[in-house]
């Protein structure tokens, strides 16, 4: 019989050991569990990280633009044709005129800071995807001259108004009057709310028609800039510094959707590897969990080792015989984790959704996470990284008690039988 049969043959039986009570089975069995459960719990966490960044970054998508071309000093004169030599420019999908301020809203006693977007209602369905967001008629209800406006859900219930409502819009610019500075104020009627799935945005975001902002902060044929939606939105930084290169006339002050928000996703990528290296270690206790298990079937099988050397195996056949015998385990225990791991992952929500209803309580706070659900997110590379060196560990693991089975001495081995 060949070595690779003759060795197989051995590793495996001494998995299916029962001798003393089967006692080496269930070590070699808790070892399969826990390795399995620290590569599950390592899959799972990662593939949450993944969940979290893909809806982060898809609801942005969904309610921002990709990119946006101001003046240096806020007031952008010729917007028209800078408009017009944007939408020439290949990749981007459409470029519409906005006039950002911050301002405050009062209603009764209630008053907050928010940011008040000027919008052409005709022109933004181009560049975000905030019109089905929006209740009772999208941007149906702004107009020029009609002073509405659009509030995120979560503003409007901290103000205490609903769709109809009057409120009053304060500048931060004051005008000069005999009597002293007064600030510049404008009642506004609620023309709808909008809910973006995003806290930051529905808590504190506010959209009138563009000629009315115009005129409350007094940039008549003015806006802040141009706001632009890209074919390729992950590219938006490269792609928007050279349609602004391309332009002609003075300078500009160029953003986009990954440097806005680029303290969230730092920090989502801060947390993954920080949590993969922690979580690592718990699949690296689980592996070297191999060692005691074989170091005992090492123990108990030193007659057997003595009894194959007497018939003529060698140290190396002794040796492969353990470190199969390890692998298998591992093996085992890395494939059933990535199996659990990935079927956690896909029915994770509903996991979640469940254990809420039963504990009547809330896990993620919309406020703080900015989502109330718990997605994942499956990558399959996260996956043959976890499960490769989850398997390097146990082999790894085996080397030590294999080389000290592949030492026995025959006649030691023997000589109390």
């Amino acid at each position: 019989m060949g070595r690779g049969p003759y060795e197989w043959l051995i590793g495996t039986r001494y998995l299916r050991s029962t001798h003393r009570r089967g006692f080496v089975s269930f070590v070699s069995l808790m070892s399969v569990l826990g390795l399995m459960l620290g590569v599950a719990t390592l899959i799972v966490v990662l593939s949450v990280m993944n969940g979290f960044e893909r809806e982060l970054r898809n609801r942005i998508l969904s309610v921002t633009s990709h990119a946006t071309i101001s003046a240096l000093d806020g007031r952008l004169p010729d917007w028209q044709r800078v408009q017009q030599q944007v939408q020439r420019y290949p990749g981007v999908l459409g470029a519409v005129p906005y006039i950002e301020q911050q301002a405050l809203l009062a209603h009764g006693t209630h008053v907050t800071g928010v940011i008040v977007r000027g919008v052409l209602p005709e022109e933004e369905s181009k560049v975000t995807g905030l019109e089905p967001r929006i209740t009772p008629s999208g941007f149906k209800g702004l107009a020029a001259g009609a002073y509405r406006i659009i509030l995120g859900s979560a503003l409007a219930h901290d103000l205490g108004v609903r769709v109809g409502d009057s409120l009053v819009l304060i500048a931060p610019e004051g005008t000069a009057t005999p009597g002293g500075v007064m600030p510049r104020m404008r009642t506004f009627r609620v023309a709808g709310l909008l809910s973006s799935g995003m806290y930051e945005y529905d808590s504190g975001l506010a959209l009138v028609h563009l000629a009315d902002a115009a005129r409350l902060f007094r940039m008549e044929g003015e806006v802040t800039g141009v706001r632009l939606a890209l074919q390729q939105p992950l590219r938006a930084s490269a792609t928007v510094r050279k349609v602004a290169l391309s332009l002609e006339g003075a300078s500009y002050y160029v953003s986009d959707w990954t440097r806005d928000h680029a303290v969230f996703f730092r920090s989502i990528e801060l947390s993954k590897s920080m949590l993969f290296v922690i979580l690592l270690m718990i699949v690296a206790v689980a592996a070297f969990n191999i060692v005691a298990t074989l170091v005992m079937i090492v123990k108990e099988k030193q007659t057997d080792i003595a009894l194959l050397r007497t018939l003529g195996a060698g140290p190396r056949n002794v040796l492969a015989a353990f470190v199969i015998q390890g692998a298998l385990i591992g093996l085992a225990g890395t494939l059933l984790g990535a199996a659990l791991g990935t079927l956690v992952s896909h029915n994770l929500e509903a996991l979640v959704r469940g254990l809420e209803h039963l504990l009547g309580t809330q896990f993620l706070d919309a406020r703080v996470y900015y989502m109330s659900d718990l997605p994942a997110y499956v990558e399959g590379l996260d996956v043959l990284r976890v499960c490769g060196i989850a398997f390097i560990l146990c082999a790894l693991a085996t080397v030590y008690p294999a080389w000290r089975a592949s030492r026995t001495v025959p006649a030691e081995a023997l000589r109390h039988e």
